[in-house]
């Protein structure tokens, strides 16, 4: 059952996925369809479940379930998944890789980089301390606005900050 993201709880889980580039406007409007209509028949043991998603920043697709009548099953997220590779194989974009970096420059642009590159991000100035950078373990609708955009020095990028 889709509703308006605006619409789930705050308790709502969400999961995040990175592309590795911005979408274009056609994409995203693909995209946003494709979602919708996922969204309406995503369900766990026959059984469903209010969903939504958002993508933030033209490249960043948030998907979120009301899990307090139901919790989303193994097989109901693999489906997710599923409609997420099809939207990979579409388009050409990595969202799957979890081991990507999102770091934002300027208000509504993000630089994605492998986490393996990061080091030399900081090392050139790109990243600083103070970067927000995103922060893809939220697990709530509510650490969306609380806990996503986060400092890079408050995060494990810390590390590779003088303190």
């Amino acid at each position: 059952m889709y509703l308006e993201f605006e619409q789930m709880p705050e308790y709502a889980r969400v999961w995040v996925y990175q592309a590795d580039r911005k979408f274009t406007a056609e994409e995203k409007t693909w995209i946003s369809s494709r979602l919708e209509a996922f969204c309406a028949q995503w369900n766990t043991h026959g059984s469903m479940m209010p969903t939504s998603f958002e993508i933030f920043f033209d490249q960043v697709i948030v998907l979120s379930v009301d899990e307090s009548r139901l919790g989303a099953s193994g097989c109901s997220i693999d489906s997710s998944v599923r409609t997420l590779k099809e939207i990979e194989d579409r388009f050409g974009v990595n969202l799957l890789d979890q081991g990507k970096v999102s770091y934002q420059v300027g208000i509504d642009n993000l630089a994605v980089t492998s986490a393996f590159q990061i080091k030399s991000h900081i090392q050139e100035g790109m990243l600083t301390s103070e970067t927000l950078i995103l922060n893809p373990l939220v697990k709530t609708k509510e650490d969306l606005g609380k806990q996503w955009l986060i400092k890079a020095k408050e995060s494990w990028l810390n590390k590779y900050f003088s303190n």
